[in-house]
């Protein structure tokens, strides 16, 4: 059978990547023809995240080359679309798929809806608030990254929705190494440009830590120059030294700002620190109460002096990390492995074969 999916990025934005193309190998092992038509090129990230003007006419190439891929639609034996077809657009098109009898499959691993509906753009607010939520329910069935998705594709009438978490191949996590019990604690955090600005609200709990305990901070993804004077490196983030760049840390962290858009993410990074054998430390927002089992694998927290308090009690405390640390990892390959994803992404993919 053949399946295109209409992603949002190409294979360097993190949402894609882990949403789709790391099923791609898997998928065409199982005799399922993948094509994968990104909406934004790699270009567009690089641009954003380098904080580069992207010129309307670029913008315009964009859905121009969208709205052609969907003539081509017929072709496929099954349609998965990440969040959208177009972005900032009315929701039309996945209306004409579905009076087409065109079943497609819409996958969210965000609160993408809160972009429309909370804008501070008026006209988009009025005439965009109810577009994801007409998305869901127009689809054949709805991927929801989180409970928070979930209860939201349910309330839009989604005739189907499967919960499917961000998750990792946890072949390719290993375990933390054993390290010398004298080397000085790395915390750590992996992200985005865009999502450093929790890290950054975390200055005066590392400034008060740094009072009491000695540690190291490791950030992987983001170069914006904390306010913070102890020992900090900055880490390039690449695909193929991520898992390495991960285990090397004692204890993973997991800011979030307490805002609707918060609410729908999907822990990712936790998942990825406990995916190497870390402890983890998180707000205590969203899907972070449900992979994190506070005192079991980690600790959840509401405010700094929990943040300072948890830290700190990680820190001097080896044996308890590599505890949480094994607990975490078990979790993961029980409910957050690529392979028991698959599991459930073979099957809807397979079902109600339109050829």
């Amino acid at each position: 059978m053949k399946v295109l999916y209409l992603t949002k990025y190409s294979r360097n934005g993190a949402s894609s990547r882990l949403r789709s193309y790391q099923y791609f190998p898997l998928l065409e092992k199982e005799g399922i023809a993948v094509t994968v038509k990104p909406f934004f090129d790699k270009d567009y990230l690089n641009s954003l995240y380098a904080k580069k003007k992207i010129s309307k006419f670029k913008l315009a190439t964009y859905y121009f080359e969208r709205f052609f891929v969907l003539f081509s639609i017929n072709k496929y034996d099954k349609v998965v679309i990440e969040k959208e077809i177009f972005p900032y657009f009315f929701s039309w098109f996945e209306k004409l798929l579905s009076l087409l009898n065109i079943k497609y499959i819409v996958d969210y691993d965000d609160a993408i809806f809160h972009n429309y509906g909370l804008s501070p753009n008026k006209l988009i607010q009025f005439f965009l608030k109810n577009k994801i939520e007409n998305v869901m329910k127009y689809s054949d069935c709805v991927l929801a990254g989180n409970d928070y998705l979930f209860r939201k594709a349910k309330n839009s009438g989604a005739r189907r929705i499967i919960t499917f978490p961000t998750v990792i191949d946890a072949i390719k996590y290993e375990t933390i190494p054993e390290k010398n019990p004298n080397d000085k604690v790395i915390i750590g955090w992996i992200g985005s440009p865009s999502t450093f600005k929790y890290v950054k609200k975390l200055s005066t709990v590392f400034k008060a830590l740094k009072e009491e305990v000695p540690f190291e901070l490791h950030i992987i993804g983001a170069n914006e120059v904390l306010d913070f004077e102890g020992s900090i490196t900055y880490l390039k983030w690449s695909e193929s030294t991520e898992v390495a760049m991960i285990a090397n840390m004692d204890i993973g962290i997991m800011p979030l700002e307490n805002t609707p858009w918060e609410l729908g993410k999907c822990a990712y990074k936790l998942i990825q620190y406990m995916g190497c054998g870390l402890p983890v430390v998180a707000s205590s927002i969203g899907m972070n109460n449900e992979v994190v089992e506070d005192g079991v694998n980690g600790f959840l927290v509401e405010n700094e002096h929990e943040w300072i308090e948890k830290l700190k009690i990680l820190i001097k405390d080896s044996q308890l990390r590599k505890q949480f640390g094994s607990q975490g990892r078990e979790k993961v390959e029980k409910a957050y492995s690529l392979q028991n994803s698959l599991n459930k992404l073979i099957p809807l993919l397979r079902d109600g074969n339109r050829k």
